[in-house]
């Protein structure tokens, strides 16, 4: 049957049994919640469309346009046709950009099953009209109260009479007919402006106040002569005691026919606020990601030991937090997003331990074996799809609990969108320019208008992590001065931009994109709004070409690659090489590679930071390389060897003067001893006031005895001045290393998903299949039960319960049914207790058994008898 000669459907149910499998699989992607269990059948799928979840979370991912159009229909007769559907949109001026529009708007509601029906007959889901018709409890976001049938159903029939008589009409027999009358006078433009023409000015006034919303007002029990003039005209309806409503039609005659004050069917662009040169931007997003990538390697050679205690309730301490802060010369709020990226990255977790602490995982070990550019990658790829969201740090939850970094409560499931979403507004730009963040918020806001700010001017969600996006990617690196840089724009998939973004027409895809691309726009993924970049029938306005689609996880490996290949030249080279200074410090031109930088954070202490760090030595930093079993000879040939000055002579000495007196004292455990071949020293020892908390005693000339345990001993002879050092039960001095300490292997954090995950096309495939053939057994025509032959010819059954035939009577009707090659409907039961209906054509019966090809499975099955409820013969057509 052709389309033109297809019947108008009478349900969202036939509505759906006319789709082709493309279109079903675009309403199961953009609305995945539908797929979660797959339905049995169409029926059972519209009826999964039409709950209240299920359409309230289609409807907040709609954008501003579409939903205005859903809100226009809520407040359409219902049905109500395409035309007007267009008056209420663009009203008696015919705005074009609207008239143009309103078809991208239609088809993606037609698309997510809120709207069924041809041109003509236009329907609205009833739980999507429920939600958004205007009440007196939930006013309609279009600000228009109840029509006259509805404010007037309350009414006595003498009252409604009154009006319409005094409205300029002949009385009726009753009071439907008198509000019909009435409805048909509101909605005449031309005797509506000559009613309108007579009335006083303060009505007018009263009016204007009403037309925008909210249309009620309050009214006294002796009204004034300019209220009493709209009342007795029905131009205000009573709606309570006390309380005036607008009707529906007296405001669209004031509005001009306009539902909404304004549409916006186009989205707001985001504007430029500065333009910097792409070779700029690229620089300074390259020293933003190294000092990303130093900074990460600071956080966790900080916790290389083991870092801070895990809160009882998860996550770190107030005072952890402002620790880590100092630590890496950050502010708080920066501090936690560091630590959650490492998180988030798989680098640092929880040991799992007794004293349950947090401690770098075995992964970090294997990151910093990896170049930089590829460390740089992982990072960014972990920050753009985690859904923790270390801006949150610091606020409450719903239970007034303060939110703690690493602690649970931190994961917001539309982080990823927003931040893929913000970064692709910024693909958008020209290249090398910054956007204004207003701008970008409102385009954020037109996509995702019922997510917009709450009650109290209080920013939504939304805005805020595309804020955190902003600050984020430019501390990350892959923005440079606000702009996104070209390393930034390969992590998105996106291609380079050619001229000005906002202008381009929509390029075609070269035989190099990555597999998908030319299908992401006709396949949208669940979420991404329907935007003027879609292809249309009419009045289409293209997409810029550099707004990138979602990726796949694995298009998205591929793209953190290349990203990660575009930056590795912008990034410095390690250097060999230090300029030590006679002032005892050395200064590190650049990054150092990883053997001369651990072995000098060893040897001296690190001063300052930032294009050059200056290291420092002191007789404790040349203690602790001489605890950590380097010997003077060795510091000597390893500042000559990475020394482009010579060695200043004072850090010699230095040098030499700790190595003679390390290891002169002796300290091993007795509980603790001192052993010393000088036995003078010893003896300033035990004069030394400061000594007496220590509990020293004199054991032979050359050996003291401690209370104290051998580390306490240590550190107590290290402040009186000395150098000990400790040895073995064997005399052999033992050598202090930093204890790595590493948690077991773990995972990095899942992302908690926004609601079902998006299916793939072979679950789509599956699904819809599945879908098909539930519903041909549901809804094939069959005979009576019991009836044949000449008796068939009664009208056939369709849909109900399951057949019952008896054992005899289902094998003799499979036997017949062999024998004719008919097809039969049959109610199945399998080993789980699932029951199922299907249509079969028998093939063999044998054994128990019965061979059969199944329709609704498209392939040939072979089913117990036994587990067969009935079977029924299919109708003659």
């Amino acid at each position: 049957m052709s389309p033109a000669a297809r019947p108008a459907p009478r349900s969202l149910a036939e509505a759906l049994r006319a789709r082709d499998d493309v279109s079903l699989a675009a309403l199961l992607r953009s609305r995945p919640d539908l797929i979660t269990p797959v339905p049995t059948d169409l029926t059972q799928l519209a009826t999964r469309a039409g709950t209240r979840a299920s359409v309230l979370r289609a409807l907040e991912r709609l954008d501003r346009f579409a939903l205005q159009t859903a809100e226009a229909l809520a407040v359409a007769p219902d049905p109500t046709s395409y035309d007007t559907l267009l008056g209420l949109m663009a009203g008696d001026a015919d705005d074009e950009t609207v008239a143009g529009a309103l078809p991208r708007a239609l088809a993606t509601l037609r698309e997510q099953a809120l709207v069924w029906g041809d041109d003509e007959r236009l329907r609205l889901v009833r739980t999507a009209r429920e939600l958004l018709a205007p009440s007196p409890q939930h006013p309609s976001p279009t600000g228009l109260g109840p029509s006259v049938q509805e404010a007037a159903s309350g009414m006595s029939p003498g009252r409604i009479q009154d009006i319409v008589t005094a409205a300029g009409l002949p009385s009726t027999h009753d009071s439907v007919s008198a509000a019909t009358a009435l409805t048909g006078l509101f909605a005449d433009r031309k005797n509506m402006a000559e009613l309108l023409a007579g009335a006083p000015e303060p009505a007018r006034e009263v009016l204007s106040r009403l037309v925008w919303g909210p249309p009620y007002g309050q009214v006294t029990a002796d009204p004034a002569a300019h209220l009493r003039w709209l009342l007795d005209r029905g131009l205000l309806l009573p709606a309570a005691p006390g309380t005036v409503v607008l009707p529906r039609e007296v405001a669209l005659h004031l509005r001009e026919g306009r539902a909404h004050r304004a549409a916006e069917p186009l989205p707001p662009a985001a504007e430029p606020a500065a333009t910097h040169s792409p070779q700029v931007v690229d620089a300074t997003a390259a020293g933003q990601a190294y000092t990303a990538l130093a900074t990460v390697e600071e956080l966790l050679k900080d916790w290389d030991e083991g870092g801070p205690a895990v809160l009882r309730s998860g996550g770190l301490s107030v005072r952890d937090l402002k620790r880590t802060a100092v630590a890496l010369d950050v502010s708080e709020p920066v501090a936690a997003f560091w630590v959650e990226l490492a998180y988030a990255a798989g680098l640092i977790a929880s040991d799992g331990e007794a004293d349950e602490r947090y401690a770098a995982t075995p992964g970090y070990d294997e990151w910093l074996e990896r170049p930089a550019a590829e460390r740089w990658a992982h990072l960014a790829q972990a920050w753009l799809a985690a859904t923790r969201t270390p801006g949150l740090v610091g606020g409450r939850d719903a239970k007034e609990r303060t939110l703690a970094t690493l602690g649970p409560g931190l994961d917001r499931s539309a982080a990823p969108e927003v931040r893929h979403r913000v970064l692709a507004l910024l693909a958008g730009l020209p290249a090398g320019a910054a956007p204004d963040p207003e701008s970008v918020l409102a385009r954020l806001r037109w996509e995702r208008p019922l997510r917009g700010p709450r009650q109290g001017g209080e920013e939504d969600l939304r805005s805020r992590l595309a804020r955190w996006t902003l600050t984020e990617a430019e501390l990350l690196g892959v923005t440079g001065r606000g702009a996104l840089s070209e390393h930034g724009r390969a992590l998105l998939g996106a291609p380079a931009p050619a001229g000005s973004a906002a202008t381009a027409p929509a390029a075609e895809p070269s035989a190099g994109s990555s597999a998908g691309a030319s299908t992401r726009s006709a396949t949208r993924p669940a979420g991404e709004p329907v935007g003027p970049g879609d292809k249309l029938p009419v009045h289409h306005h293209p997409r810029p070409a550099a707004v990138p689609a979602a990726l796949s996880p694995a298009e998205q490996a591929v793209a953190t690659a290349a990203a990660g290949r575009l930056l590795a030249p912008l990034l410095p080279e390690p250097l060999d090489h230090v300029l030590l200074q006679a002032d005892l410090t050395a200064v590190a031109p650049g990054p150092l590679r990883r053997p001369l930088a651990d072995l000098l954070g060893v040897l001296a202490d690190v001063e300052s930071k930032g294009g050059a760090t200056v290291y420092r030595f002191t007789p404790g930093s040349v203690r602790r390389a001489l605890d950590a079993g380097r010997t003077a000879a060795e510091l000597h040939a390893f500042l000559t060897e990475h020394s482009r000055t010579p060695v200043p002579q004072p850090l010699a000495y230095l040098i030499d003067d700790v190595a003679r007196k390390h290891g002169h004292l002796r300290i091993g455990a007795a509980s603790a001893y001192v052993r010393c071949d000088d036995d003078a020293l010893l003896n300033e020892i035990l004069a030394d006031k400061r000594a007496a908390g220590l509990g020293l005693r004199r054991l032979a000339p050359t050996v003291l005895a401690a209370q104290s345990d051998p580390a306490t001993l240590l550190e107590g002879l290290r402040a009186m001045g000395c150098a000990p050092a400790a040895e073995s039960a064997e005399g052999d001095v033992l050598i202090a290393r930093a204890h790595a300490h590493r948690t077991p292997p773990r995972t990095a954090p899942e992302p908690v998903p926004d609601g079902p995950p998006a299916p793939d096309a072979t679950l789509l495939t599956a699904a819809i299949r599945a879908i098909r053939a539930g519903d041909l057994a549901a809804t094939t025509p069959r005979r009576p039960v019991g009836e044949s032959g000449a008796d068939s010819s009664r009208a056939p059954q369709t849909g109900g319960a399951l057949p019952r035939t008896s054992s005899a009577e289902t094998l003799a009707t499979m036997q017949a049914a062999v024998l004719t090659g008919e097809s039969l409907w049959i109610g199945y039961v399998n080993a789980e207790g699932t029951a199922s209906q299907r249509v079969i054509a028998p093939v063999r019966v044998e054994g128990g058994f019965v061979t059969a090809y199944d329709h609704t499975a498209d392939e040939v099955r072979t089913y117990p008898l036994h587990r067969i409820t009935g079977v029924a013969e299919l109708a003659e057509d």
